[in-house]
């Protein structure tokens, strides 16, 4: 266990706090919580890079906090009213159609590196920046943008979309070769 890993196990550790701080109204909380686990991801990603303390585990535990914390986030303010639950059973399903895609993939004895796609890069950009958003509206009273909350809402939604088809066309090539014996 080294310093980054002990890092993403903190951010880990602070979703059930975020989800209690959102449900307890108390959004200003979340809010910084919700951007200290952000930098605490920047900050151990640069601690692993720079004194080359990558490691199995943190391979596996990085971006296992940073899905956590988004699909909790997206499920807690769903339930709480302020996001769409059409767009929350997107975002989650999304999730759950990449992890069960990769997994079955893995365990037909194709292994595969994980590698995220860049509009899987943009979708969680997207989602982050509307996550912010949301809590800084409701916590900080940052006033509403209406419009432009709708559009990255629309956003994070098309982005979605587009990620998770394209990860199930990386699953369906990885099994087709598996089925030519390439």
């Amino acid at each position: 266990m080294n310093l980054p890993n002990l890092i993403t196990l903190a951010r880990l550790l602070s979703v059930p706090v975020a989800i209690w701080l959102v449900l307890s109204d108390e959004y200003a909380a979340a809010f910084w919580l919700f951007i200290a686990a952000g930098l605490s991801d920047a900050i151990d990603g640069f601690i692993a890079r720079r004194f080359d303390q990558r490691s199995s585990l943190g391979a596996l535990l990085d971006p296992a906090a940073d899905k956590a914390l988004l699909v909790s986030m997206y499920a807690t303010l769903g339930i709480a009213g302020h996001l769409p639950n059409w767009l929350v059973i997107l975002v989650i399903f999304r999730d759950v159609l990449i992890i069960g895609g990769f997994l079955l993939v893995t365990a037909l004895a194709h292994p595969m590196r994980w590698e995220p796609l860049a509009i899987s890069k943009l979708n969680t950009v997207l989602q982050i920046v509307l996550i912010a958003l949301v809590l800084a509206q409701l916590g900080l009273g940052v006033a509403n943008i209406g419009d432009s909350r709708a559009a990255l809402i629309y956003a994070v939604a098309a982005t979605t979309i587009v990620s998770g088809a394209a990860y199930l066309v990386r699953w369906a090539r990885a099994l087709a070769g598996m089925e030519l014996g390439t």
